[in-house]
């Protein structure tokens, strides 16, 4: 066998804090071989990004402590330590040897720089070639990466790509030098499922033609079973298990991996609740007061023919203005008392329009928003009515206001609603209802973790007692175990506060899971709807097959 492009032998890297040290990487070793996919797993906080770090060398060197060694072999045939290698040579190496994909492509591409001279500036830093020479390749690149119009995209900005279309432009950065080993960390976590499967198969497909080194890190497992070649599973800084992909997700051996494994809400049907400390299938418990809810008799939401238009807009460098761009298209649909609705479909297709429009921070271009009845505009206070648990909890939340705070901010907005009295009570009340600790009462939203930040959030929407909660992709980004966590959490609150609730999400198997009903939307409208059993088994729109052949 060849030697390996990478090779991590016992590396342990400790994070260096005032007056003490606290090891983040416990001696792990693995190797990783030309055209192999070598996956990472593991949930938030275990190692798995800072071990991608100490491969690239990107980490402070004030803050954390490397021993060991992580050998990588470079393209001229040449292998070099990188935790020993001087500046120069770490440089030289990243990008052309190792190149990277991050998890956030906004955060990771320069905002006020062109496509174009983003992917060109890679070329000519590592390959010295002309201008001209390097705008030609990095066209081609676009190309290869299945960006349509490379021509019109090579000047445009990132804002104005889809997400889809900036990590395809990061894959592009990443793999325009051809390096000998690509780490792609999280890449695909907050993508679309068909966006995501596309992505994965470009990974497969360059991979491929240039015999890549591929270490895949995530902690979706289903992305993992579909592409990796080995796995290693991470525990707070240890690798645990590893071996063949077909061996651990058929026969796992330690109880975190088979935790994981059984995490998923794919393989549990309405009303079950899902076990994150049991791994036997006969121990999980039933929601038995989770009663399918009665669509008969008036709507608590009816929405009807509903329509949003984004006037077209002058830029910086057009004078003429673009066309209008219509996001919904007469969308019709009900929500009764105590259901919980999905609304699925790709980036773009108008979920998030929808759901920003019921809360009234969109204003709709035609149709009507009924809730009890009424129209929605006529409602005094109609924010107390509708509450929204956002995607990214730490974004939503005031960094600047304690835990205690945030949820009784809302109360006293509302002052007529609760007295001042008595609004910690009642919040410490909300946090263990969402299982949080009171202690945490006097913390800010950085002291918590990422599942506990989304706790919260979900406790603010309930202060007020709302009549309708939307989830905006709530649970898209969390870790597999985290994320049934908060779905049982979800289940639990929804049959103890009888509240509706439209759950938007790209994730078939979390909405089939949580939903009573399912519309799926496409290019702003709605193309199919019925039970997510109706839908799962007997799709009937080419779209909604799609989709599900995506997943499956």
């Amino acid at each position: 066998m060849n030697p390996a492009i990478l090779s991590v032998q016992q590396l342990h890297i400790s994070l260096q804090q005032e007056n003490s040290s606290r090891a983040v990487i416990d001696a792990i070793d693995f190797d990783i071989y030309a055209g192999q996919t070598f996956a990472l797993v593991g949930e938030s906080g275990s190692g798995k990004s800072i071990t991608a770090r100490a491969i690239m060398q990107l980490l402070d060197a004030k803050t954390f402590q490397q021993q060991g060694k992580i050998f990588l072999r470079k393209k001229n045939g040449s292998s070099i330590d990188v935790i020993k290698a001087a500046d120069a040579e770490r440089f030289a190496y990243r990008g052309h040897d190792a190149g990277m994909i991050f998890q956030e492509p906004m955060s990771s591409l320069n905002p006020v720089m062109r496509i174009g001279k983003q992917i060109t500036e890679a070329l000519i830093t590592h390959q010295k070639m002309p201008m001209k020479v390097a705008k030609q390749k990095a066209i081609e690149w676009l190309h290869k990466v299945q960006l349509p119009h490379p021509e019109l995209l090579f000047n445009r900005y990132p804002h104005e790509l889809s997400g889809g279309q900036k990590q395809r432009v990061m894959i592009a950065i990443a793999m325009c030098n051809e390096p000998a080993l690509l780490i792609a960390d999280e890449p695909t976590t907050a993508l679309d499922t068909t966006t995501q499967k596309e992505i994965l198969l470009l990974l497969k497909s360059l991979q491929q033609k240039t015999g890549m080194a591929l270490l895949f890190i995530t902690h979706d497992l289903g992305i993992v079973e579909k592409i990796a070649d080995e796995v290693a599973v991470m525990q707070k800084g240890k690798i645990i298990e590893s071996g063949r992909s077909h061996t651990i997700f058929n026969h796992p051996k330690h109880t975190y991996t088979k935790i994981l494994l059984q995490c998923r809400p794919m393989h549990y049907v309405k009303g079950q609740s899902i076990d994150v400390d049991n791994t036997e299938r006969s121990g999980f418990k039933e929601i038995s007061n989770l009663a399918h809810p009665i669509t008969t008799g008036s709507p608590l939401l009816e929405i009807r023919n509903l329509s949003v238009i984004y006037p077209g807009k002058k830029s910086f460098f057009n004078s003429k203005k673009t066309s209008d761009y219509q996001a919904l298209k007469n969308v019709s649909l009900d929500l009764h008392q105590g259901e919980t609705v999905g609304i699925v479909g790709e980036s773009g297709c108008g979920k998030t329009t929808l759901g920003r429009t019921l809360l009234g921070l969109i204003k709709p271009s035609g149709g009507e928003i009924r809730l009890n009845g009424k129209l929605y505009n006529q409602i005094p206070k109609k924010y107390k009515e509708i509450q929204i648990v956002f995607q990214d909890p730490y974004s939503s939340l005031n960094p600047r206001l304690q835990i205690g705070a945030t949820i009784e901010e809302p109360l006293m907005t509302h002052r007529h609603y609760y007295k001042r009295s008595k609004a910690k009570e009642y919040a410490v009340d909300l946090l263990e209802k969402v299982k949080l600790q009171p202690y945490l009462y006097h913390r800010y939203p950085h002291q918590l973790s990422g599942g506990q930040r989304q706790r919260l959030v979900i406790a603010r929407a309930l202060a007020l007692q709302p009549d309708l909660i939307i989830f905006d992709e709530s649970v898209s980004a969390l870790d597999v175990s985290i994320q049934a966590q908060i779905l049982n959490l979800l289940n639990d609150l929804k049959s103890d506060h009888k509240f509706s609730s439209l759950f938007i999400s790209h994730d078939l198997s979390v909405v089939k899971y949580i939903s009573d009903r399912m519309y799926v939307m496409r290019q702003g409208m709605i193309v199919e709807h019925g039970t997510p059993e109706e839908i799962w088994l007997h799709p009937k729109h080419p779209y909604t097959k799609m989709l599900i052949e995506a997943i499956i």
